[in-house]
């Protein structure tokens, strides 16, 4: 894999239902998650199964793809901005759904890449707004935290090319 993408956003929320709020850096934990985050305090929707939730990404590129409505699906374009999608990071140039089973690094953090995250209904109701089906097969990754660190906006990521120790689930 040859690609260099950028991260753009940073949200956590303190439990499942309240609104995302914006950081300017985060601490991300290896096993836990990012500090303040609902899935590293256990208070996530997901917190009791075991999950590759440990941080979520989704690419900007889908974000802009539909509010353009492309492909076609709901007769119009949808904006969902970077604090109402509910994943953590919100990434641009970087290939989510290639990597899964792989290692990639963010700043001095290292991730692996667990399974894609699936959209969901509770995120539809939540937003009043058609946005299961323009999500399915681009909601993002979830991911496994290898290696901890900061983050922050504007923070090279690139692909590590090495397969996860990590299990895909």
């Amino acid at each position: 894999m040859s690609w260099n993408g950028k991260l753009l956003h940073i949200h956590i929320a303190p439990e499942a239902t309240y609104e995302m709020e914006e950081l300017a850096e985060a601490n991300l934990v290896a096993g836990k998650g990012i500090v303040g985050d609902r899935y590293y305090l256990g208070l996530g929707t997901y917190s009791p199964k075991p999950d590759c939730r440990e941080v979520t990404l989704i690419e900007s590129e889908a974000l802009d793809a539909i509010a353009r409505d492309d492909p076609p699906m709901q007769g119009a374009g949808i904006t969902i901005s970077s604090f109402e999608h509910r994943r953590n990071l919100t990434v641009q140039g970087v290939p989510l759904n290639h990597l899964v089973g792989y290692r990639f690094k963010i700043g001095e953090v290292i991730l692996s890449g667990g399974r894609l995250n699936f959209p969901c209904k509770y995120l539809e109701n939540l937003l009043d707004r058609p946005v299961f089906l323009p999500l399915y097969n681009r909601s993002g990754l979830n991911c496994w935290i290898e290696q901890g660190g900061v983050i922050r906006p504007g923070d090279e990521i690139v692909p590590l090319n090495q397969p996860s120790n990590k299990p895909h689930r």
